[in-house]
């Protein structure tokens, strides 16, 4: 395939997607936002992500832009006789389903690598290979296994993170496994499989914490229990019982952030000169900074720490994020045309490529949409 000068990175890569929920459809979507042609085999009623309720109700959304959807029955021979075509004349396969159930069809790595040698197989997992992988997993399951949850809540209290953190970073693992895999059949002119898993990706996420565990010698305590690196760095309460996350984590960041609340006394204070100091009285303190800025209107705290250079967050909701200047004005946020012929909102990757954000090429698909298509363009 020709490739334009201007043209995305992975323009040319046909990718053939068997997913759902969502750490496949982040894996594909990544994918097909640097330019490969994702293909979406969905059941004849649709992925069921695209009806979800509540929570899940912007999965499909969220994590589908760009990519085709073809309807093909796989429980039927016809339909499997089209997707071994599909994978002969395909660079990647995705999939995520339970352990088991794509060799069951004859599409697991060691079938399909007999069809297409230059294949590069992508299985999104709960577990590599080990005494677990068989286990069903969740994203809150590997929270919890995994110690997300007991680090992120109060002593006593795990709580999962609020967003489907391993599912969308096992997808952007998944696709970081694409991208290294293809550089690789350049050189060898063969595929491989590729395993990302919830699990050991909630693992790599609590790294740190496992560091500074053998370091210490200690457990470590949760982050609202946490012993802070840092003497200001917490969410206080401004007027009319806003929030206002302040982070002051150098000496000369404290200078300041008493120069803007007007608290001259605790700058000038040799038992406050230095961060280690600040930490040892670390309670009193805050507590002390709290008293000074409840009193501040947001907008106005917000603009002097602005003017200052510290670090500072509103606490901000997700739909307020909707009008977010800046999301909006550097161009992360875009519109779409939804599969109901619907205008909606799409955050796109948060990377630039040449001063270039990939962005949003084609509606999101109906059901099928692209069955015809895809199909009356295999070579025979």
């Amino acid at each position: 395939m020709q490739i334009e000068k201007n043209g995305l990175p992975l323009e040319g890569v046909r990718v053939i997607e068997f997913t759902h929920m969502v750490m496949g459809p982040t894996c594909g979507m990544i994918l097909a936002d640097l330019g490969a042609e994702v293909i979406k085999i969905e059941p004849p009623e649709g992925d069921k992500t695209r009806k979800l309720p509540g929570l899940g109700m912007g999965f499909f959304r969220t994590f589908n832009r760009n990519k085709k959807s073809v309807v093909l029955d796989v429980h039927t021979p016809s339909g499997l006789a089209s997707i071994k075509s599909l994978i002969e004349q395909s660079d990647v396969i995705l999939e995520n389903f339970r352990p088991g159930l794509m060799e069951k069809l004859g599409l697991g790595y060691t079938a399909v690598k007999t069809m297409n040698p230059r294949i590069i197989y992508v299985s999104h997992k709960g577990f590599l290979p080990g005494p677990y992988e068989n286990r069903l997993a969740l994203d809150e399951v590997v929270q919890n296994m995994a110690g997300l949850t007991y680090m992120t809540g109060p002593i006593g209290r795990p709580l999962r993170a609020g967003t489907s953190v391993n599912d969308i970073m096992g997808g952007m693992f998944g696709a970081i496994g694409v991208l290294a895999a293809l550089r690789e059949r350049d050189r060898t002119g063969e595929g491989q499989e590729i395993q990302s898993a919830l699990f050991e990706n909630c693992c790599f996420l609590s790294a740190q914490h496992m560091a500074q565990a053998e370091m210490s010698g200690e457990i470590p305590p949760p982050f609202p229990s946490r012993v802070s690196a840092w003497s200001v760095y917490d969410t206080f309460e401004v007027a009319e019982g806003q929030q206002l996350f302040i982070g002051a984590v150098s000496d000369k960041q404290f200078q300041t952030l008493c120069d803007v609340i007007h608290r001259p006394d605790l700058a000038n204070d040799p038992a406050l000169a230095t961060n280690a100091q600040r930490v040892e009285v670390r309670p009193s303190l805050v507590a002390k900074l709290a008293d000074s800025v409840r009193h501040f209107e947001i907008e106005d705290l917000c603009q002097k720490l602005e003017r200052a250079g510290l670090p500072y967050a509103k606490v901000v909701r997700p739909d307020q994020l909707l009008q977010d200047e800046h999301l909006l004005r550097s161009g992360g946020l875009v519109p779409i045309q939804t599969e109901t012929n619907e205008t909606a909102n799409a955050v796109l990757l948060p990377l630039t490529m040449g001063g270039r954000r990939p962005g949003v090429r084609r509606p999101l698909p109906k059901i099928g949409e692209h069955t015809q298509e895809v199909m009356n363009a295999l070579n025979p």
